[in-house]
């Protein structure tokens, strides 16, 4: 396997948060999804294990790492929201820029309208990269300079797994940053407004998953239904 949970280092709840170290962090998120998709793309596997915070972003890796004893037993998921929120309040009390690179121009519109009423504090740049499979030496140099140009006290990437923990990996030490950096795709359109989050009673009961299933059912049961046996699987046979 390309990768295993057994081995994995997890923040085990949301005050592990707090005790992260300053200065510049690669922060990602694990999942099902992210996990099964780790199994057959070795530089995913390689992105999320070298990165330096790994947070269980999902019931079923809290459970997993139960049943296999793992190195990490997470006593709750922290949602990829879980760490937004918490990194823009602290910012916010401090006061600073963060730096949004991803999604559409649209979506990063909204959230600068949003921000400028949530967190006062913070001044917000956004950069919206080319929707396409794979970007050309001369996007990724583009994206590099406009962040290492702004250098913000937080940067937020937001282009959905695996791309955006590969992107963030491939090119980490282009970065001139001092500040800690999550990939945090589906929370650029929670935040926007373009995607309506669960509701907090399907959060507390670990269905957030059913609940997108339910709302996206034709683009979303292969992720969830054939996902879920597959992540089944993978953990039986560690």
């Amino acid at each position: 396997m390309l990768l295993k949970l057994t081995n994995l280092s997890l923040v085990e709840s949301c005050q592990g948060l707090a005790a992260l170290s300053e200065g510049k962090l690669l922060i990602n998120t694990i999942n099902a999804h992210s996990y099964n998709t780790a199994q057959k793309d070795r530089l995913f596997a390689e992105a999320l294990q070298r990165g330096d915070v790994l947070i269980p972003d999902g019931a079923s890796i809290v459970k997993a790492c139960r049943w296999l004893n793992a190195r990490s037993k997470p006593a709750e998921r922290i949602a990829g929201w879980d760490l937004f929120e918490f990194e823009m309040n602290r910012l916010n009390r401090r006061g600073g820029k963060c730096f949004f690179m991803g999604s559409s121009e649209k979506v990063l519109a909204l959230i600068k309208r949003r921000a400028a009423v949530d967190f006062p504090h913070i001044e917000v740049e956004t950069y919206s990269p080319p929707y396409k499979p794979e970007f050309s030496e001369e996007d990724n140099r583009a994206i590099v300079e406009a962040i290492n140009k702004a250098n913000p006290d937080l940067l937020w990437i937001g282009m959905t797994a695996p791309k955006q923990e590969k992107w963030a990996y491939t090119h980490w030490n282009e970065l001139n940053i001092h500040c800690h950096c999550g990939t945090i795709g589906a929370v650029f359109d929670f935040y926007a407004g373009t995607v309506k989050r669960a509701p907090v009673w399907w959060q507390r009961h670990s269905l957030e998953w059913c609940y997108r299933l339910l709302k996206e059912p034709r683009r979303m049961w292969r992720r969830y239904i054939i996902g879920n046996l597959l992540f089944l699987w993978n953990i039986c046979k560690e």
